[in-house]
């Protein structure tokens, strides 16, 4: 069996910008899109790609938290 290597994925920021998540988001998009065109992915490929998954729906979730509190504040 081969060893593949996971991507280096980087430190979270600890106040990060909506942009910086969306760089964030992009990158792991990009990831997920290398893993899935891979006809036969190893078990830690398929493992990596649902790990991105989550990944990508916190920060979208956390862009989303941002956004509404920036339009919150910003009707204040």
């Amino acid at each position: 069996m081969q060893a593949t290597k996971s991507m280096e994925l980087p430190k979270p920021a600890p106040f990060p910008s909506i942009h910086q998540l969306a760089q964030e988001h992009s990158l792991y998009e990009r990831r997920l899109s290398a893993l899935r065109a891979k006809p036969f992915p190893s078990e830690e490929e398929q493992i990596e790609e649902v790990r991105l998954k989550k990944l990508k729906l916190s920060l979208k979730d956390e862009m989303e938290r941002l956004r509404r509190l920036v339009s919150v504040e910003s009707h204040v």
